[in-house]
């Protein structure tokens, strides 16, 4: 009897205890700091768009680095060593690209877009030369089809690798990370907010001091399609801590999935003739369908050159090597042709 009148008084007493040092005891814990975020109206956000669209032409040196992310469904990529780089843009969607080995100074790769067809000249594959080759195509076809057929027919650490790095790798990718398109009266916008926690990293970058919460306003950018819907073109993101900031620009494709994704690093002003000023001194494209970044950075942004006409066989690589030619497009039509009715019928397409 005494037992269980005194397991009733202990239980008792440890349900009032829970109850007091849950009202008395006050619990202390630790969450990421919310920044200070400044207002703007749409107007001042279309603005911000605008004057980044006023570079209508652009020669630079660059440092680039590439990175594969194949494999990140597994937890890992694999990163290339950063390259010595010359980039000129042009619009509406002109871009001439030369990858270089630092140092030494010789080409890995010249690509050029005139905003309908690639040229891509792979000049060194790091091997013994047998994927050197002068690739053509067209810039809005899907040639994942014919990778998959290459990758099975060109087996070994070195195919893959020359794939990894060079089959997805095209010069339009950067042209919409580098000449901002301005924006167009008729599409429609739409202004919203969001937060994010983030990791705010030293002075150096190299170490994380802590994790903040740093608000964005989000610009969204949509067509009205004949049909009468609507269809997100780009989101621009709009850092609001200090004062407003492009910081990340995000363009769609016809099914709604992103297919570039754009950060706008530290600011600072390019060339010497003091117009262009708080612009992005370094650029990361990732484009999640290729499973590929490219980190651009400009080696002197004084040095960049900004408003000058290039003509338009600038952008119209030429085989000068005398590379096998590689015409992906005749290649898809011949992998088409050879194969069943039924699998022609639901060939994709996506912009690439």
């Amino acid at each position: 009897m005494f037992a269980r009148n005194f397991r009733q008084i202990l239980v008792l007493f440890l349900a009032a205890a829970a109850v007091m040092s849950s009202g008395c005891i006050k619990r202390v814990s630790k969450t990421p700091a919310l920044l200070k975020t400044e207002t703007a109206e749409i107007k001042q956000l279309q603005d911000e768009v605008d004057r980044y669209a006023r570079v209508g032409s652009m020669r630079a040196k660059m440092y680039l680095r590439f990175e594969d992310n194949s494999f990140a469904q597994f937890g890992s990529k694999e990163v290339y060593r950063e390259a010595d780089g010359e980039v000129v843009v042009q619009r509406p969607a002109n871009i001439f690209m030369k990858v270089q080995v630092p140092v030494v100074k010789s080409d890995v790769a010249q690509m050029t877009s005139d905003g309908a067809k690639f040229r891509v000249a792979i000049l060194q594959d790091g091997g013994d030369g047998r994927y050197k080759k002068f690739v053509m195509g067209t810039n809005d076809a899907d040639y994942s089809k014919l990778q998959k057929n290459l990758d099975q027919s060109n087996g070994g650490a070195l195919a893959v690798k020359t794939v990894n790095a060079f089959a997805n790798l095209r010069p339009q990718h950067f042209t919409d990370a580098m000449l901002v398109r301005p924006i167009d009266q008729n599409f429609l916008y739409t202004q919203s907010t969001i937060f994010q926690v983030e990791d705010e990293k030293s002075e150096d970058k190299k170490s994380v001091r802590s994790s903040v919460t740093r608000g964005y306003y989000l610009l969204d950018e949509y067509k009205r399609m004949d049909n009468g819907e609507t269809k997100i073109m780009r989101r621009f993101w709009f850092d609001r801590v200090g004062r407003i900031r492009l910081a990340r620009q995000q363009l769609f494709d016809a099914k709604g999935e992103i297919s570039s994704d754009i950060v706008y690093g530290r600011e600072g002003d390019l060339s010497n003739t003091g117009e262009y000023k708080n612009l992005p001194l370094e650029i990361v494209v990732t484009r999640p369908q290729e499973k590929y970044s490219m980190r651009l950075r400009y080696q002197t942004p004084e040095d960049v050159t900004i408003g000058q006409s290039y003509p338009a066989t600038a952008f119209v690589l030429q085989n000068s090597w005398e590379l096998e030619v590689v015409d992906l497009d005749k290649k898809l039509q011949e992998l088409n042709a050879s194969l069943p009715a039924a699998s022609n019928s639901n060939t994709p397409t996506r912009i690439q």
